[in-house]
């Protein structure tokens, strides 16, 4: 098991799966608690929406999105899941 390369392959794309959910929780806790600390009289707004949540949640969820597409298109790979893929592999 540990001699086979889609595993060593999961592994790595399982931890960039984890830093993409960790840069998206700093992201959104930075700005909700960073901006929105304060009385809600004294929020800025944007659009309508106070300034914090329009920063962690809408572009928060904008910018996680890109993220996502760019991590799938340039850093995961397409690895077979059978054994027959296995052995053409190695052939």
């Amino acid at each position: 098991m540990g001699k086979d390369r889609r595993f060593r392959i999961a592994h790595s794309e399982a931890l960039i799966g984890v830093v993409l959910a960790l840069i998206n929780f700093l992201w959104w806790y930075g700005f909700a608690y960073g901006l929105g600390n304060k009385s809600p009289d004294e929020y800025s707004y944007i659009l309508g929406f106070p300034a914090w949540f329009f920063w962690s949640c809408i572009i928060g969820f904008i910018v996680m999105v890109i993220l996502v597409i760019v991590v799938v298109k340039f850093l995961l790979t397409d690895v077979p899941l059978d054994d027959e893929g296995r052995e053409e592999q190695s052939e």
